[in-house]
């Protein structure tokens, strides 16, 4: 159960990796976006940070993507 949990949470962190590089946005664009250090949004994208429904919205707002999207871990390969 915890390793399922585990591979979501960086599948997830994947998806947003990846559709911000799809974007040609920055990190540092993004957490200046969400109110963040860069140190603190590499994070989120490494894993590391569990993120609060609030925080996945705003990421997925700002990507302009739906959080369905970001949460889908069926086709994602986890980084």
């Amino acid at each position: 159960m915890k390793d399922m949990l585990n591979f979501k949470i960086k599948a997830i962190a994947a998806n947003i990796r990846h559709t911000r590089e799809g974007l040609n946005y920055t990190q540092e664009y993004l957490a200046a976006k969400l109110g963040i250090s860069q140190n603190a949004y590499s994070k989120i994208e490494l894993g590391y940070t569990k993120i609060t429904v609030e925080r996945l919205f705003q990421i997925a707002s700002i990507l302009e993507i739906e959080v369905s999207e970001l949460i889908n871990t069926e086709k994602t390969v986890a980084a």
